[in-house]
């Protein structure tokens, strides 16, 4: 299920990579994960946000992609209500 972004996490988000932050994520690697509960955390630094088949991912230095709807966390501030 596609859940927007706020205003707010999208501001953060771009602090973040403006200024090289290292950030804390928690986000939800696939629905499994979703359904179950079960959250993953990574620490890296946003380089760049991108659309891909017309969904929003954080793109992070270690190359990883995460979908912002899946994201919980972002530097300790929760972004969405499960």
């Amino acid at each position: 299920m596609y859940n927007p972004i706020s205003n707010e996490f999208f501001d953060q988000l771009t602090v973040a990579m403006e200024r090289k932050i290292p950030s804390s994520i928690e986000y939800y690697k696939n629905e499994e994960q979703e359904k179950k509960q079960e959250q993953q955390q990574i620490k890296a630094l946003v380089k760049t946000m991108e659309i891909i088949k017309g969904f929003e991912f954080l793109v992070l230095d270690t190359n990883e992609k995460i979908r912002l709807s899946s994201v919980v966390k972002f530097n300790g501030k929760r972004h969405r209500e499960d």
